[in-house]
């Protein structure tokens, strides 16, 4: 029997107009699927113009200008919407899901699915739901002690991915995509007897354990800084903005 990290996954990335989910908006995003290792990646992109500014910050980081987004970009309602209906097509195969940090990518299409069409995440890809992997979520908690960063980029040295394009979202869907698939072999006596599913519900409660450490951290050093438990959706919903 086949091991999930040899089988079929999707993988979901977003670029954004910053990096708060709750606030932030789309400008692009990609989904991409392999069916094995080593198998061609296909890759759907979508391109959106936000309908507010795109701070030269957040353009200097994935190219994506105001002006590039207004002639090119597609309406968010519209796009949003395909976004939600591709990760369902995908749910309903069995597939699960790679995103890393989750709950800021998928925190963001939620906002953004309720600001332009009043349904949730968990509402538009209900049944089945969503069987999310998260390389950060399971890298911290499989290898806890290792010092460093765990951005997709340390990651990827880390376990000897190529990411050939930082900051596109294909590029970066796919290389969470195999740094997934390498965490599962290189685990593989932790992960192999566990199911998508299984793992889904652990990520759930590492991601609390790993939020209370941070949460006690910042405690230590004076920060006020809060760390949402939640995953890999935060669960507060925002007043409309």
């Amino acid at each position: 029997m086949t091991v999930w990290y040899e089988g079929p996954l999707a993988a979901f990335d977003t670029e954004t107009t910053g990096v708060d989910p709750e606030r932030d908006r789309i400008v692009s995003a990609a989904l991409v699927v392999q069916d094995a290792p080593g198998a061609e990646v296909r890759a759907v992109r979508w391109l959106v113009d936000p309908g507010v500014p795109v701070p030269e910050g957040a353009a200097a980081v994935h190219g994506l200008t105001g002006e590039h987004l207004r002639e090119h970009g597609r309406r968010p309602a519209d796009v949003v919407g395909e976004i939600a209906a591709a990760l369902a097509e995908r749910a309903s195969e069995g597939m699960p899901l790679v995103v890393m940090n989750a709950p800021f990518d998928l925190t963001l299409l939620d906002r953004e699915l309720r600001r332009h069409g009043g349904a949730s995440l968990t509402d538009a890809v209900a049944s089945p739901a969503l069987c999310v992997l998260d390389p950060r979520v399971l890298d911290k908690h499989l290898d806890r002690y290792r010092k460093g960063r765990r951005t997709l980029a340390a990651l990827c040295e880390h376990y000897g991915v190529e990411l050939a394009e930082a900051h596109d979202a294909a590029a970066d869907a796919a290389a969470a995509l195999e740094v997934v698939r390498e965490v599962g072999r290189r685990h593989a006596r932790r992960l192999s007897s566990l199911s998508p599913a299984e793992l889904h519900t652990l990520q759930s409660v590492w991601h609390a354990a790993q939020a209370r450490g941070l949460q006690a951290w910042f405690a230590r050093n004076g920060s006020d800084e809060t760390v949402d438990p939640a995953w890999p959706l935060r669960t507060e919903v925002p007043a409309a903005v």
